[in-house]
């Protein structure tokens, strides 16, 4: 059978922040005086882009994400060389869908139009609240008038804007909350996605938690949280195509994150990305090293920042799992195949999800209890 390679979406890591957000356990740094480094990773990023391309072949390419870190602090020029590198390897879609995360600070914004010049079409906007006593609990540089400035900027400047937030807040009520979803609704953005806050192992709230310096909502109130999102943005015309992602209309849906729900390609380059990638004799998981110097060091030793790690059959339809039930698409039965999943596993599982011909679908009472209904089918005999 002749190899059918799928679309392929480019991850592009840029670790620098202006400051490390407490809540955050992403591969960052902060960029004081690494402007020297920094150059010297652009140059492995592009680097790595040629070796990567060098071992998939021609691809279709229908996404690139620049994310971090915080990419709105790149140079647009640098930008641009990669948008630009990543067209010369591979054949872009016409649609092409190049998105950069992007924090509402004045000076970022300031960035906006010159990023869209380089080719950004779409901005993910790390809003996070519009009130000053929660940004100042979540570390941010940014009140909420600068937030609502920046959104209008950004709305200026690209034909998609995506507005993050951040929910579940200590203290946080389920009135205050429901008003904070209609005020980014009423903005006019087209994509929301609201992020329960997690207490990540070894950040700085993990460390104030274990002080007790704060305590996370109770379960109940989190749960009563999650419903109250999926109701306000219903009512204000967005799908929830994804546990944590709302769109006003299919086009308005992120194709990036698509490739990772649907198990399409993508190839990641900066320190600490991570790819997956079809070859003609198999899937791979690809990583990068996680330290910046380690990254470069690799690139140039190598060519390529990637290592890969072969996929089984079963490693695959797990991820299919993971990824795919946290859609409305869900994921494909034939993609579940190797993990013999018997019926009787699907039924016990009752309204939680649903199986059509065709396809397993967790159901909006399943979608919030994901983690049960994985480990429940994962534990295929």
């Amino acid at each position: 059978m002749r190899f059918e390679p799928p679309p392929l979406g480019l991850y592009v890591h840029w670790p620098y922040c202006a400051r490390i957000c407490p809540y955050c356990d992403f591969n960052v740094v902060r960029d004081r005086g690494r402007s020297a480094e920094a150059e010297s990773l652009l140059r492995a990023v592009l680097t790595d882009l040629d070796g990567q391309a060098a071992l998939l072949g021609e691809r279709r390419l229908v996404s690139i994400f620049f994310g971090g870190g915080t990419p709105s602090l790149m140079r647009p020029g640098d930008v641009a060389r990669v948008i630009e590198a990543a067209r010369r390897l591979w054949p872009a879609a016409a649609d092409l869908e190049v998105t950069l995360e992007a924090n509402p600070t004045d000076a970022e914004a300031g960035r906006f139009a010159a990023l869209a010049e380089a080719g950004v079409n779409r901005l993910s906007l790390g809003v996070q609240s519009l009130d000053d006593d929660e940004l100042a609990f979540l570390g941010r540089n940014h009140d909420a008038a600068t937030a609502r400035r920046a959104v209008e900027r950004a709305m200026a400047c690209f034909p998609q804007v995506s507005v993050d937030l951040i929910y579940a807040l200590p203290s946080q009520t389920p009135a205050a909350w429901a008003a904070a979803l209609a005020q980014v609704g009423d903005f006019g953005v087209e994509h929301i996605s609201p992020y329960q806050l997690t207490i990540e192992p070894g950040t700085a709230f993990d460390r104030a938690v274990r002080r007790k310096l704060f305590a996370p909502p109770t379960d109940d109130l989190a749960a009563e949280l999650y419903e109250i999102t999926q109701s306000t943005l219903a009512a204000l015309g967005f799908e929830a195509y994804e546990v944590s992602n709302h769109a006003r209309g299919l086009a308005a849906r992120s194709r990036h994150n698509l490739v990772y729900w649907r198990g399409e390609d993508y190839v990641g380059v900066g320190p600490g990305a991570h790819g997956r990638l079809s070859l003609a004799d198999g899937r791979r998981a690809a990583e990068t090293p996680r330290a910046i110097p380690d990254y470069i060091t690799r690139v140039e030793a190598e060519g390529v920042g990637a290592m890969l790690t072969p996929l089984s059959l079963r490693d695959r339809a797990i991820e299919r799992l993971l990824m795919g039930l946290r859609t409305v698409e869900g994921v494909a039965r034939a993609d579940l195949e190797p993990l013999a999943i018997p019926p009787a596993r699907i039924a016990d599982l009752g309204g939680l999800v649903r199986l059509t011909e065709s396809r397993l679908v967790a159901t909006a009472r399943g979608r919030p209890v994901l983690d049960r209904i994985i480990a429940k089918l994962a534990d295929a005999a």
